[in-house]
């Protein structure tokens, strides 16, 4: 279906392929994101870091199954909030695209928080503050060049990551060979029934997960990309899934064989501490300065990219100012909504540049509640309005990610949960307002 189908006018510019779209997830995701948050996710299921992943990955999977079955139905951009207002209806539409702006709006300042932390602990005389602007500078004018550029830009920092990854697993690999922790690869990481515990590997799980939440903004960019876009997002989002999951639980056996009898000075610096004794000082160094560069730069402009498109559909459709559907008349970029990210990111950073964790719970809250009114908006449309009778694609696999999804939100801290409600209070109030004004979307009868 062509985008006048849905009443709106193509005026992003398609030059996406499939592999710009897997190539896009995988950057989102960060190949070595689990250096980053390894210690936490030890913390809560200590020796067993890869059956995080693997979990995690697995309820990622039935959620990248339904984003392909409603990209297939709506190939636009708005993610979840495209998907929800037209196959569940307009109000929850806007419930989880507002949901989806407590995730997408977090992300780019979670990330230069905890790339200017990394940088900062390597060269403390430059402030926290200072790194933070640059990413977000050389982000956003990578941004307003359009998709094509970044897509060109993801390519050289997705080489980049996955060569520090390749060295760090060759010594790795080395150093337990050569009698470092257990001595060579073990299957206690994958799991140990004497110190397993279902509840604590669910707050593992939550952490974990949200490495995966990369392969969701696939759907944002459905209005650039070439040929069936339906298509090629829902393939894109399995393929860079599976493979991100691979390449996490690679990196972590390996990391937590090595890490065997080791105590860590903080969760922080937990994996540094692995990549020392694999290969030493400079490749402890090496890996702080990757993380803090893939998660600063690489997937700064992804998420940035990601939620400047949400605005754009949501703004588009009225429920937010018209202004942020302003499209740039050369790069053909949505350049306000983009500037706006930017404004927004440096605040929320400044907000919580000391308490990175309750922004982390926030972003999960925001993706997950998102992902259970995908789940539950692929049965109404498939099953109950369009009478389909694929029990496996349209009933079975969304109902059981919906079920693992609400599984990962019951074991998340009370905090996030706290603060994620009072935002669906907000938006609620915003809603009644939007409607009470009569500025809600006006959906064709045909919908």
């Amino acid at each position: 279906m062509a985008i006048e189908d849905f009443g709106y006018k193509q005026e992003l510019k398609r030059s996406l392929s499939l592999a710009d779209l897997v190539i896009y997830g995988m950057i989102f995701m960060i190949p070595i994101a689990p250096f980053g948050v390894y210690g936490y996710v030890n913390s809560e299921a200590p020796g067993m870091v890869p059956l995080a992943y693997i979990i995690g990955m697995v309820a990622m999977l039935f959620t990248a199954l339904s984003y392909g079955s409603m990209a297939r139905a709506f190939p636009i951009a708005g993610s979840v909030y495209s998907y929800a207002q037209r196959g569940l209806h307009p109000n929850a539409g806007f419930v989880a695209g507002w949901l989806l702006l407590l995730d997408y709006l977090l992300i780019p300042p979670l990330l230069y928080i905890y790339a200017a932390i990394a940088l900062n602990h390597l060269y403390p005389a430059i402030p926290k503050a200072g790194f933070i602007l640059a990413f977000l500078v050389s982000a956003t004018l990578v941004n307003l060049r359009g998709m094509t550029f970044t897509a060109r830009m993801n390519i050289i920092f997705l080489l980049a990551q996955l060569t520090v990854l390749g060295i760090f697993l060759a010594c790795g690999w080395n150093a337990l060979q050569s009698g470092a922790g257990n001595g060579h690869l073990t299957l206690a990481p994958l799991y140990n029934p004497e110190t397993f515990s279902f509840s604590l590997m669910m707050q593992a799980v939550s952490i974990a997960v949200l490495s995966f939440l990369g392969f969701d903004a696939i759907s944002t960019l459905a209005e650039e990309t070439k040929g069936d876009a339906g298509r090629s997002v829902g393939r894109a989002a399995l393929i860079s899934l599976l493979v991100m999951g691979g390449i996490f639980v690679a990196q972590t056996w390996l990391a937590t064989d090595l890490a065997k009898g080791m105590g860590f000075t903080s969760a922080d610096a937990a994996f540094y501490e692995i990549a020392d004794i694999a290969g030493g000082s400079w490749l402890a160094s090496l890996t702080a300065i990757a993380t803090a560069l893939a998660w600063g730069v690489a997937v700064s402009i992804t998420s940035q990219a990601a939620v400047s498109r949400l605005l754009f559909g949501m703004a588009r459709d009225g429920k937010l100012p018209r202004i942020l559907s302003s499209v740039h008349p050369k790069y053909s970029t949505p350049h306000v909504s983009i500037y706006l990210v930017a404004v927004l990111s440096m605040v929320i950073c400044y907000l919580f540049i000391d308490t990175v964790d309750t922004l982390t719970s926030l972003v999960n809250f925001g993706a997950l509640s998102g992902f259970m009114i995908l789940h539950i908006t692929v049965i109404n449309y498939y099953w109950r309005r369009m009478k389909s009778r694929d029990i496996w694609r349209h009933l079975i696999t969304p109902l059981m990610g919906f079920i693992i999804t609400c599984a990962i939100m019951y074991n998340m801290g009370l905090q996030a949960q706290k603060l994620g409600l009072i935002w669906i209070v907000v938006g609620l109030v915003y809603l009644w307002i939007l409607n009470r004004k009569g500025l809600s979307l006006q959906l064709s009868k045909d919908i």
